[in-house]
């Protein structure tokens, strides 16, 4: 067995085992056990009661957290010239169109999200292959793909996330840094789950949010009791 660092020894002599805290005292605590030197993302994982291996049980959505993500996101812009300026002043990285698509069929992918119009859907149809994998591809159901496309560029600066559940049941994404303060991860949190459940389908039955988990990059997972979120 590998022996434990001290930042783990901490962390289990901070975590009591078995215990669910409630939001605030998880949140305090992932920001007292994280040692990093860097500033770490702080995340949240939900075991969701639904099988998504069902169409009619895939939970996916959108959500603008009150505080951002702390993210420095990397936004590309794929628009026709007339909407270039805006999409400019809105805060995108990279504007274009033809010359971006050969770039990306070169192999570039240094972008977090890309945003585009419906009608250029069609000329992205063929990097499929590359955007794909790489959770990159724009989809109308994230809000990526839009005639306002200054607007998206706007929202996802500010902290617009998409998220969707794994095969597994699990819905996890980043909800802020370690550098935010509690009520700043607490208030991002409860935007998160209050979002996902609006989002429950109507064919899952029994319980819908099994378990909440916190945690930063390097630390462990944090049981939280839902019933806290709501608060």
């Amino acid at each position: 067995m590998s022996k434990l660092t001290k930042n783990q020894k901490l962390a289990q002599e901070k975590i009591e085992a078995g215990k669910a805290y409630s939001l605030k005292e998880a949140t305090e605590l992932v920001k007292e056990i994280t040692k990093s030197k860097f500033d770490a993302s702080v995340d949240i994982d939900v075991r969701l009661g639904v099988d998504p291996r069902k169409a009619n049980q895939m939970v996916r959505g959108v959500v603008s957290l009150p505080n951002g993500t702390g993210k420095q996101v990397r936004v590309l812009a794929l628009c026709t010239p007339d909407l270039e300026a805006a999409a400019k002043e809105a805060g995108a990285d990279y504007v274009g169109l033809d010359e971006y698509i050969d770039k990306i069929k070169g192999g570039w992918t240094d972008i977090d999200v890309i945003i585009t119009m419906p009608a250029i859907m069609g000329k992205l149809g063929a990097l499929g292959r590359i955007l794909g994998p790489r959770g990159l591809m724009p989809n109308p159901k994230s809000g990526t793909v839009t005639p306002d496309v200054a607007k998206a560029v706007k929202e996802v600066k500010q902290g617009k996330i998409d998220f969707k559940v794994d095969k597994y049941g699990i819905v996890h994404t980043s909800i802020g840094k370690v550098s935010f303060t509690s009520e700043q991860i607490v208030s991002n949190a409860k935007e998160f789950i209050s979002t996902l459940i609006k989002l429950k389908p109507t064919s899952a039955k029994g319980t819908y949010v099994k378990s909440i988990y916190l945690s930063s990059t390097m630390s462990t997972g944090i049981k939280i009791d839902p019933k806290t979120v709501e608060e």
